[in-house]
């Protein structure tokens, strides 16, 4: 039975309330990646030190996802997301203050980034569970709608660095500010137009839950690991690349400020028309979301090995341009996939635990590619092909779009 929502009209404006969640939170992360040269000079850290600044956030958010997902399905979505939103911003105004602490700066943005991490553990991973409540078996819609909420998390991948650079160029430490009016705007969003369909269902007893997912990992693992798996090493080998081409672009090739902003943009802004592309046209077709999951890993190593031989930087910025178009097209049908595979009693948890494994490839990314960064630049890229060569495989010998997606309850 369809949703109620979208005839209450909770459809178009509440996909647009929820895509501002992922939006914020990628600003959150991404606006800081030009920045982080700047802040190495501030306050006399190394190139691994200011990774970790990008890394704390997302390892706190990878252990708190799965509590986060688990409360929603239990408490409601919005009574977890919004507190999230609220802690982010929290942890923005921490970081932004401790600008001013000399010797302890560094200590104390690196608290506030955990702050922050919390936060986005219990928003951007709890948007993916609530569209497939609101629009419950309409699978062209969720799909649509996913395709439209992963655009907006790219299209804050494509704004962050140019958004990060000027405010940066103002006061290096203003990025930091940002978060607060942010997340204070996405609260306003989701409380006057996002309302969560009500389930007639008690929540299971935990033991019960347990139970039932463990009978879902045995039955589907298969899958739902692959799926897991892509998910994590596409944005490990996203992050990787950004921390390079930020780097390179300001310590080699001396650029700075926005115009090293609209660089780093270049290869996302094909990886925001690829989702946005991708989320229109996959409707519910399954089959098409397996085949544009293989093309998209083959195109994204295919081009990582071939920068490998790139000196020029704007042929490198050409490849990567054409890499965000492979991972752009993965990330919507990864989506989709898992969304519309999961029943409501486990999707919140099911899909949190995607996404810890993205944030797990997001936190690993700028320290391995801060290692790699010393040895050369060939080093690097075909480090990064031969790590997609695992998701490609999963991609196609372990999702199988013609079994039943649906997971049963036992």
């Amino acid at each position: 039975m369809k949703s109620t929502n979208a005839k209450r009209g909770n459809g178009t404006l509440a996909v647009i309330s929820l895509s501002s969640i992922p939006l914020v939170m990628t600003l959150g992360n991404s606006m800081l990646i030009p920045v982080l040269p700047t802040m190495e000079k501030k306050m006399s850290i190394s190139s691994f030190q200011s990774s970790l600044i990008i890394t704390i956030y997302s390892i706190f958010a990878i252990f708190c996802i799965p509590i986060a997902g688990y409360l929603s399905d239990r408490i409601g979505r919005r009574k977890v997301i919004i507190p999230s939103l609220i802690l982010a911003g929290a942890g923005g105004i921490v970081c932004g203050f401790a600008a001013g602490m000399g010797e302890k700066a560094y200590l104390f943005i690196m608290i506030g980034r955990a702050l922050q991490g919390i936060g986005a553990a219990g928003a951007a991973p709890i948007v993916l569970p609530l569209v497939g409540d609101l629009f419950g078996d309409d699978e062209k819609k969720v799909s649509s709608s996913l395709g439209k909420i992963e655009t907006a998390n790219t299209f804050g991948k494509v704004l962050s660095p140019i958004l990060g650079a000027f405010l940066a160029g103002l006061f290096w430490y203003l990025p930091f500010y940002a978060i607060p009016v942010l997340s204070a705007l996405s609260i306003l969003l989701i409380l006057f137009f996002v309302k969560a369909p009500k389930t007639k269902q008690k929540p299971m007893p935990f033991g019960e839950f347990i139970h039932s997912l463990k009978a879902v990992f045995k039955k589907d693992g298969r899958w739902l690991y692959a799926i897991f798996a892509i998910g994590g090493i596409v944005m490990l080998v996203l992050f990787g690349v950004l921390f390079y081409l930020s780097n390179t672009l300001e310590k080699e090739q001396a650029v700075t400020g926005v115009k090293k902003g609209l660089f780093l943009a270049i290869p996302l802004v094909s990886l925001c028309l690829a989702s946005y592309v991708t989320g229109e046209k996959i409707e519910k077709n399954k089959v098409l979301m397996k085949w544009i999951i293989v093309i998209g890993l083959a195109v994204l190593s295919v081009t990582l090995c071939s920068a490998a031989f790139i000196k020029n930087i704007w042929g490198l910025l050409a490849i990567m341009f054409v890499s965000g178009i492979g991972i752009g097209a993965c990330l919507p049908a990864l989506d989709a996939l898992i969304t519309e595979g999961t029943e409501q009693e486990e999707r919140g948890t099911i899909t949190s635990l995607y996404s810890s494994m993205r944030f797990i490839g997001v936190a690993a990314g700028p320290p391995l590619f801060s290692v790699l960064m010393d040895k050369s630049a060939q080093w690097l890229f075909f480090t990064a092909a031969l790590i997609c060569v695992p998701a490609l495989l999963c991609s196609f010998f372990a999702i199988d779009p013609k079994k039943k997606r649906k997971l049963q309850h036992v």
